[in-house]
C-alpha cells in the first residue's frame, strides 16, 4: 500500500509504473499526473495571460500571490503559506500548522534545500513520461475542490489517466490538512 500526497503523489504514481511488484494499492493525494512540467502553466498565470486550453489549470491566484510575495524563508512564511493552502471552505487551525511547522524546521539540517522542492517534481527525466495507463495496483485518487495547488482538474486528469481509479472529491478540502476532523475524514478514503 502506498499513499502519496502532493509531489509523494507524483512518487506513488513512479512507483505504481515502474515497479508494480511493489505495490499493492495506491492512494494518490493533492497531487498531479506525474511528467508534466507546469513550470509554463505557472509562468502564463503568473504574468496574467490566458491558460491555454490544453493545459492542467494553474494555480489560484491566492498561491500565485503568495510565491509571488517573497517572503522570507522561516515560520511565519510557512505558517501564511500553509494558510494559503488550507483554502477559503475549512477552517485553518493555525496553532497545529504552526507546531507542525516548528517541528520540520527544528528537524531541518539545511532548510534552504526546501527550494528543490518544485524542481524534484518538474525534472525532464524520461521515465516520469510512462503512460500512468500502465498501473496496474488498485487506486484511488484523493483531491480537495478547494486545493490552490493542484486545482481539482489535476485530481480529473489522474482518474481518468489510471484505468479503473476512483476519484474522491473531498468538499471544502485544500491542498493541506490543517483543519480539524479532515485527516479523520480522509482516512477512510485511503486504498488499502
Amino acid at each position: 500500500m502506498w499513499l502519496g500526497t502532493s509531489m509523494g503523489g507524483m512518487i506513488a504514481q513512479w512507483l505504481g509504473v515502474h515497479a508494480p511488484d511493489r505495490v499493492r494499492s495506491l492512494t494518490v493525494m493533492s497531487s498531479s499526473p506525474m511528467g508534466h512540467d507546469l513550470r509554463p502553466v505557472w509562468a502564463r498565470a503568473l504574468a496574467g495571460e490566458p491558460a491555454d486550453p490544453d493545459d492542467l489549470p494553474p494555480p489560484s491566484p491566492a498561491f500565485l500571490a503568495h510565491r509571488a510575495a517573497g517572503l522570507p524563508p522561516g515560520v511565519e512564511s510557512n505558517v501564511a503559506l500553509f494558510r494559503v493552502f488550507n483554502g477559503p471552505v475549512r477552517p485553518f487551525d493555525e496553532p497545529a500548522a504552526r507546531t507542525l511547522l516548528e517541528l520540520a524546521l527544528s528537524r531541518a539540517t539545511d532548510p534552504a534545500t526546501a527550494a528543490n522542492h518544485s524542481r524534484a517534481a518538474w525534472t525532464d527525466a524520461p521515465d516520469l513520461l510512462a503512460p500512468l495507463s500502465s498501473i496496474t495496483a488498485p487506486t484511488s485518487i484523493v483531491h480537495g475542490d478547494q486545493d490552490p495547488v493542484y486545482l481539482l482538474g489535476h485530481g480529473e486528469a489522474l482518474a481518468a489517466a489510471i484505468p479503473g481509479a476512483v476519484l474522491h472529491v473531498v468538499s471544502g478540502m485544500g491542498h493541506v490538512m490543517t483543519s480539524p476532523g479532515l485527516p479523520e475524514e480522509v482516512a477512510d478514503l485511503i486504498r488499502l
